[in-house]
């Protein structure tokens, strides 16, 4: 570089790059490496934890068995099986203390796998300290049980003694001879010296008894204490929980009535609307904007009673809805808000098109709303029939069951599927169509208008109209007729064009 044969600032750079690179890969080798080992460890730890609980479950079989040995000798044997497991979990505890102490030297050090250490760890020292406890309930039992077969031992012993001596208190032989009288009487001394022996024995295990039978008595009313207080426990928790639950009733009633009582006040004021069939629509159409706004409401009740049902609450004695009955209440609503924009649509398309007069449009509605007593916005057969003789249908009348070919002519009209009953758009549909059947078409509207027109013109005035028309029916040709301009564009005084309003009708 001295001699200047190259770049030195060039060479200096890529020596300076080439020493930064290699020294990154080296803190990266070296950060991985001790990554690798923490990983190690930790691996190394969990491996060791499993170890330790397989220990801990393999000897928690052993204590936990309900064998407390039927004699003596089996219980001695299981006592001293018992020492050895309590011996060698005395030797095991400092193993254990060590697993502890790795398992918190890699939380406070590793990055890695903190919280699954610390789960780990809980987990295990909860099973050490059950194995340790129900070690130590075993050996109590264990102690119990030999002291109870000491006492049976005992017993054993004694009632063998005096079944033995009673033979001998029991004989009748009392001596023939004064030898055989002197023998007998040195062989009662003995007796009764051993008596005096076994009588202290007997007062022992007697009263090795009454301790027991304490002892007994004194578990068992501990174990009734105990259970009567988790019962009161058991109770006072099982109050809360129906405390609760009446709680979740009374708020899941308070709704599902209110919202029960609005949706039949919103069924009685859509089907119970007046005023002119442009105002009828807007209000139906603002409630039918509130119906579909309150299925949040709707949504509340449905959540209150999902958790009604996790609480496994199966009766309410504040309400008689359900979550079921009032969803489909709901829906008829917002299907009968539905229909009935459509039918007011219907009806004043008819009335702008056709000719049928707004007052006959409303005694139509007027009549159907009559006879749908449930406001359901439907009627059965029956109620229609009687709707039509209302409206001055002459139907003949038939005996239940016999035919009726004139009304089931109607049925094939406005409910050919048979569903049973008629909507408030199949009715309006069909008592239009009766209004306007005779109307076949514009030429012979036209041919009537200009039957009216003197001289033939192809427009009819103010006065012809009045003169030939009901009121009515002059004031609705006004209304909807556009003024008659000549050929010039002018418009000619209280003429009106027949020919263009007669034209618009059909093309609707």
């Amino acid at each position: 570089m001295s001699s200047n044969a190259f770049d030195t600032s060039q060479v200096k750079d890529k020596r300076d790059a080439v020493n930064g690179r290699f020294g990154k890969i080296k803190s990266m080798a070296a950060g991985r490496r001790a990554k690798l080992n923490e990983s190690h460890r930790l691996h190394q730890f969990f491996r060791d934890l499993d170890d330790e609980e397989s220990w801990i479950k393999e000897k928690k079989l052993l204590v936990s068995s309900e064998d407390y040995g039927r004699d003596l000798t089996g219980v001695q044997n299981l006592r001293k099986k018992h020492k050895r497991l309590e011996a060698e979990l005395g030797a095991h505890e400092p193993a254990i203390q060590s697993v502890l102490e790795t398992g918190k030297k890699l939380s406070d050090d590793n990055t890695i796998g903190q919280e699954e250490i610390h789960q780990r760890l809980a987990q295990f020292v909860e099973h050490w300290r059950e194995l340790k406890d129900l070690a130590a309930a075993r050996g109590q039992r264990l102690e119990e049980s030999l002291e109870y077969q000491q006492f049976v031992a005992n017993v054993e012993e004694e009632e063998a003694w005096i079944n033995e001596k009673l033979n001998l208190v029991g004989s009748e032989d009392y001596g023939d001879t004064l030898a055989a009288v002197q023998g007998l009487l040195k062989k009662h001394e003995a007796f009764e010296t051993d008596f005096t022996v076994h009588r202290d024995r007997v007062n022992d295990v007697c009263s090795n008894g009454d301790e027991l039978i304490k002892k007994a008595l004194e578990e068992t009313w501990r174990n009734l204490q105990k259970i009567i207080k988790e019962r009161e426990l058991e109770l006072q928790k099982e109050q809360r929980r129906q405390e609760e639950n009446d709680k979740l009733r009374q708020e899941f009633a308070q709704h599902a009535n209110a919202f029960h009582q609005w949706l039949q006040e919103t069924r009685s004021c859509m089907v119970e609307e007046s005023g002119t069939l442009e105002s009828q629509l807007e209000a139906t159409k603002r409630k039918h904007q509130e119906i579909r706004a309150m299925r949040s409401q709707l949504k509340k009740i449905e959540d209150l009673g999902a958790a009604m049902e996790e609480a496994l609450i199966l009766d309410n004695k504040y309400t008689e809805h359900s979550t079921v009955g009032l969803a489909q209440q709901w829906d008829q609503l917002d299907q009968l808000g539905m229909r009935m924009q459509h039918n007011l649509e219907q009806q004043i398309q008819a009335r702008n098109t056709t000719g049928v007069t707004e007052e006959a449009l409303k005694e139509f509605s007027m009549m159907f709303k009559h006879f749908d007593k449930e406001k359901s916005g439907r009627l059965n057969h029956q109620e229609f029939k009687s709707c039509l003789r209302s409206l001055g249908y002459d139907l003949p009348m038939v005996e239940e069951g016999e035919p009726d070919p004139e009304f089931e002519s109607i049925l094939d009209i406005v409910d050919p599927n048979r569903d049973g009953n008629v909507s408030l758009q199949e009715y309006m549909a069909f008592m239009i169509s009766r209004e306007t059947e005779n109307v076949k078409s514009s030429e012979e509207i036209e041919s009537a208008f200009r039957a009216l027109s003197a001289e033939n013109k192809p427009y009819v005035t103010k006065e012809e109209l009045y003169q030939n028309l009901t009121k009515e029916q002059a004031d609705y040709c006004i209304s909807h007729m556009k003024p008659y301009l000549d050929s010039k564009g002018r418009e000619i005084p209280s003429a009106f064009d027949f020919v263009e309003f007669t034209r618009s009708l059909f093309v609707n």
